[in-house]
């Protein structure tokens, strides 16, 4: 494959699905570390970035997909939560943050322990 918009599609090895699947999982508890250390969400949104072609054509596509999303709107819900605290609903809007990346996490790792992709 020399086009690099060309996503590979060729069936994983037991042994590549299972390395997915270990990551997928290592990534959840980056982001759930990053709730007491915030650098590991920086850590996790990296390898998503960086392994995501590989995940590309497996149920852990969707999982990537859905850890990305919960970073970005969490980061965005985070900053203006934070730019208008002083306007009195900034906690409002960081506590219903707080609770949607909450949730977020835990549908992500049932749905990881299920085998199941994520409806994204």
């Amino acid at each position: 494959m020399d086009d690099p918009r060309v996503i590979d599609l060729t069936p994983r090895s037991p042994e590549q699905l299972a390395s997915l699947r270990r990551l997928t999982l290592i990534i959840y508890i980056l982001y759930g570390a990053s709730w007491f250390v915030a650098v590991t969400a920086l850590i996790a949104i990296i390898v998503n970035y960086v392994k995501r072609e590989d995940a590309a054509g497996t149920l852990y596509e969707s999982h990537f997909t859905w850890q990305i999303r919960t970073f970005w709107w969490s980061l965005l819900w985070a900053l203006l939560g934070v730019a208008t605290i002083w306007f009195g609903v900034g906690a409002l809007i960081l506590l219903a943050a707080a609770v949607w990346s909450l949730y977020r996490l835990v549908k992500g790792v049932l749905y990881w322990n299920d085998r199941k992709p994520m409806p994204v």
